[in-house]
């Protein structure tokens, strides 16, 4: 090959140099090109699966609050969540004392105070309080004591645990002459109850958070 022929060949060598450059740079441009087209496209799919996830959640979050938001409101309703109704606690007795035609019950109600027990029932961001109720009243005999309580259980006025009863014998200075016509107290009993509230966290208004 002489030098006329390298001439000649100088130029096709420069052009498929030229091409052969370009098409490496093209793969090299591809490889990024997918490589950056993948991992987008795994990102893409973590989210997805993410959002899924996310979305089966709150569908079964929504099925729990539908299916438990019977009893949630029913314990609204007698007062074991929320604000204390110390009406209705009253309201209550009165007519289990009516119910179980006993002789009339007298009460106390201390001030609301966290529940000293709070931490066995483990309840999270629940809070419980509590509120001592002392109750005094005559009965006939031992079992009006029990039929009371479970009569009180039934009202419906709130969520109540006895912590203590105590019972005496009545002497016949305390038969009253009203009460003699029919039948006479027998025993005197003083109980301590105490009524039970649950509060959930406050959850901070959106109008109310600062921007």
């Amino acid at each position: 090959m002489n030098t006329d022929d390298l001439k000649a060949l100088r130029n096709p060598l420069i052009l498929l140099a030229a091409i052969v450059a370009i098409g490496v740079a093209a793969i090299f441009y591809l490889n990024q090109s997918l490589a950056t087209m993948r991992k987008d496209f795994t990102q893409k799919t973590n989210v997805m699966r993410e959002a899924r996830t996310r979305l089966q959640r709150s569908g079964d979050e929504k099925q729990i609050i539908v299916r438990q938001l019977p009893s949630y409101s029913n314990l609204e309703r007698i007062g074991f969540v929320g604000e204390e109704q110390r009406l209705n606690w009253v309201e209550g007795l009165r007519l289990s004392n009516q119910q179980s035609q006993l002789f009339g019950v007298s009460y106390q109600i201390g001030a609301q105070q966290p529940y000293p027990f709070a931490s066995e029932l483990n309840p999270g961001q629940l809070t419980i309080h509590h509120s001592l109720m002392k109750i005094n009243f005559n009965l006939l005999h031992e079992g009006d004591l029990m039929r009371l309580l479970s009569t009180l259980g039934k009202q419906g006025a709130g969520f109540f645990s006895v912590n203590q009863c105590q019972m005496d014998r009545l002497g016949t200075a305390n038969v009253t002459a009203s009460s003699a016509v029919r039948y006479q107290p027998n025993l005197r009993a003083e109980c301590d109850l105490s009524w039970i509230t649950v509060t959930a966290p406050s959850v901070p208004n959106a109008a109310e958070k600062k921007p």
